[in-house]
């Protein structure tokens, strides 16, 4: 028998008072009198626990809220945009000047089955983030891949400012070589100025340090504008996680999109993003800002002003071939250089300094010294 039971039978049952009853049983007054009267009006199932959930509550929001928020949720998933809480909140201040809590959306979203429950995933507060402290401190540049419904696999290159997260730029081709790299800098530059520092993979348009070729176009660029040029640990792509994650973000966002069948279909979606993302688009790391807001909101970064180093040094081991001709690549550009088929199969040192060059046998013999024309492909010898 249960407390509620012997409540109504001492005081039904054995005539006993409401006051006396409760004083034994430990109760209140007015529960003892809430018990007999349900008994009274409904028998046995009146004394079955209750739901004490209020029958209203004041403060939840309103049906035609929710289902505005269900409807900007699946907006921005049609588009391929971010389409958390607070990206759903930043479009609701926009609209009526207020926005309901970020717990209160994610609990209309959970109960409306958007939210799939990742009970093991790393919390985020384990994760070390650095970013830069003024815009154009740090720019993050790297090249992604795309298909076009052809099949055809194309390049996207993308340049973000690491502090506020700005899309400097967002451009595609075929292939991207070195010189079209240096180009798309001295074109961002041109707008935004020179940053203090660059980073990137080790990509080959970027450094010729694994592969003896020297510097590449965008180094000697960056060097000889006193920027330091500086790359990710090798097979370590968190590095450069700002722009690995634009990456990210814009293919998702691609996906959404009419399939672009060519490049200038391709870069127009590309712009059109590139648009969205600087001025519309809340950033959750910017504290909701967009990254031109953020951007715009400090002094920039500038480079130190001076080279970084007095020219470019180099030597390499190499043999003359067959027609008596070796090749030298300057800024990403192979060179022939002649030096005579009587010198063919000598084993060489080839001593670059900038454009000026020495070429000398293992007896320490001077074979040739020129100026490299960059102009030119051949570098004939001079004539006599």
């Amino acid at each position: 028998m249960g407390m509620a039971q012997l409540v109504v039978t001492a005081v039904l049952v054995e005539g006993r008072s409401k006051s006396e009853v409760a004083r034994e049983y430990g109760v209140s007054r007015r529960w003892v009198i809430t018990l007999v009267q349900r008994y009274l009006a409904e028998g046995e199932p009146g004394l079955q626990p209750r739901s004490r959930r209020p029958r209203r509550s004041p403060r939840r929001i309103h049906a035609e809220l929710e289902n505005e928020i269900v409807l900007i949720r699946k907006d921005l998933d049609k588009g391929g945009h971010e389409a958390g809480a607070a990206t759903i909140a930043f479009h609701l201040q926009q609209r009526h000047g207020t926005s309901p809590a970020l717990s209160t959306i994610w609990r209309i979203l959970s109960a409306r089955g958007f939210v799939t429950p990742q009970p093991h995933k790393r919390p985020k507060s384990s994760y070390l983030r650095f970013a830069a402290e003024q815009p154009n401190e740090r720019w993050q540049t790297d090249i992604t891949h795309w298909a076009l419904p052809d099949g055809n696999d194309v390049e996207i290159l993308n340049w973000l400012d690491d502090h506020s997260r700005l899309c400097l730029a967002a451009t595609t081709q075929h292939i991207f070589k070195s010189p079209d790299i240096d180009a798309s800098y001295q074109q961002i530059a041109a707008q935004y100025g020179d940053p203090a520092s660059v980073l990137s993979d080790n990509g080959a348009v970027y450094t010729g340090r694994y592969r003896g070729t020297g510097q590449v176009m965008l180094e000697v660029t960056l060097n000889a504008r006193g920027i330091r040029f500086r790359h990710s640990r090798p097979y370590h792509p968190q590095t450069c996680g700002k722009v690995e994650r634009f990456h990210q973000t814009l293919k998702k966002w691609l996906a959404q999109q009419p399939p672009a069948t060519t490049l200038p279909e391709l870069q127009a979606q590309l712009d059109h993003y590139r648009g969205y993302y600087n001025t519309v688009r809340p950033h959750r790391a910017l504290h909701r800002c967009t990254p031109e807001q953020a951007y715009l909101a400090r002094p920039k970064a500038t480079p130190t002003g001076t080279p970084l180093n007095d020219g470019h040094y180099r030597i390499r081991h190499d043999r003359i071939d067959s027609c008596g001709k070796l090749t030298l690549r300057h800024n990403s550009r192979l060179h022939h250089i002649g030096i005579g088929r009587r010198h063919a199969g000598t084993n060489v040192l080839v001593l670059v300094h900038d454009l000026h060059i020495r070429i000398v046998n293992t007896d320490g013999e001077l074979l040739r010294e020129l100026q490299l024309n960059p102009t030119k492909d051949y570098q004939p010898q001079a004539k006599t």
